[in-house]
């Protein structure tokens, strides 16, 4: 049995519950006989890839939806073997380069070189070329990034890509301006208790306004969170009255007591301490943007509203720095210590003012 958010997943934009103009947007390049590239772009939860399916339904047909997994091997200048996950129907193949990790240019010029060369077989098919999403697009390589935008150019006439990113920010120019730039923004808080009510309709019981208001609040803008929360929370308390209790992933939990380690004591001892656990977290493939965002979410509210500024200040300094480089504990750390040094001069000041 599939979870609510696979099981009421819209297959069409017709379905879609929000952003109607963009669903109507949609239908009309999928209309177009000149369908661009296009780059998906939005914070996590938002329904980017729901969005793409429902595009490519409107294109294809409900075809689209017969899909099978293939594994993929690659053979690496260094002759290691490299294996790849592969989701395909026979109008569109969907790929995530990223978990090759240094290895992903050799997976988009192979498997796009392959698509591109190839024409579309079935008569039947409304458009004449295949489609390729790749997935967590703004996590490629520059070298990556390098050969998609050759492959956009060539194979223009057999092939259109569609990519799928959370921030434009690391793409290259030349990609950018060669896709239509799609936003998918996160829906506002009514409309995810429209989507909650309908989901709750489609599965047989009704959903108290405070359940979904309190589940909102919670889920931060992000849907798919909202409708996980929603399915465990009715298997807790069929009823969902009464005080609920969300429970939060261990991640966050371990975040959070990062940041109260921050908060608690400022010391060379304590940064030692501090970076075993982000430690902890990035070895369990923890992103380390969602670590510092969530780290310093929480130490804006333990810390002064005096220095809560200069704590998001550096946070953004020390993300920027982080996508840049590579070593990411070294961005993280050097936020801690940054944070401690702003937390125990605020203090110092205070004890010194009160001997003026």
């Amino acid at each position: 049995m599939s979870l609510w958010v696979d099981q009421y997943r819209p297959r069409s934009l017709d379905e879609l519950q929000y952003h109607r103009g963009l669903s109507e947007r949609l239908r009309s390049l999928a209309a177009s006989s000149d369908f661009p590239h296009m780059l998906f772009y939005g914070p996590s939860g938002a329904g980017k890839k729901t969005r793409i399916s429902c595009t490519l339904r409107q294109l294809f047909g409900p075809g689209v939806e017969k899909l099978k997994i293939d594994q993929r091997v690659f053979l690496t200048p260094s002759k290691r073997k490299m294996e790849v996950n592969i989701v395909q129907s026979n109008f569109h193949i969907e790929i995530t380069p990223s978990e090759a990790g240094n290895y992903d240019r050799l997976i988009i010029q192979e498997i796009l070189k392959e698509i591109a060369q190839t024409q579309q077989v079935d008569l039947n098919a409304k458009q004449r070329f295949k489609v390729v999403i790749i997935n967590e697009a703004d996590s490629l390589s520059r070298d990556a990034q390098a050969a998609l935008r050759r492959t956009m150019e060539k194979y223009m006439s057999n092939m259109r890509i569609i990519l799928c990113a959370n921030s434009t920010s690391k793409l290259i120019a030349p990609i950018k301006s060669r896709c239509l730039l799609i936003r998918v923004a996160a829906p506002s808080p009514e409309e995810m208790t429209n989507v909650l009510g309908y989901v709750a309709k489609r599965a047989g019981f009704d959903l108290p306004s405070e359940a979904a208001d309190e589940i909102v609040n919670d889920s931060g803008g992000n849907l798919r969170k909202a409708i996980l929360v929603l399915e465990a929370l009715k298997m807790q308390s069929p009823d969902l009255s009464g005080e609920l209790s969300i429970a939060k992933p261990d991640w966050e939990v371990y975040c959070h007591k990062v940041a109260d380690l921050i908060v608690s004591e400022q010391s060379p001892a304590q940064v030692m301490v501090v970076r075993a656990k982000l430690y902890e977290l990035l070895s369990h493939c923890i992103p380390p943007t969602v670590i510092l965002k969530t780290v310093a979410e929480r130490v804006v509210q333990k810390v002064d509203e005096n220095i809560r500024a200069d704590v998001m200040h550096w946070a953004a300094f020390y993300e920027v720095r982080m996508r840049v480089g590579n070593k990411k504990i070294f961005h993280l750390e050097a936020w801690v210590v940054k944070v401690m040094s702003i937390y125990k001069h605020f203090f110092y000041d205070i004890d010194m003012s009160a001997f003026d």
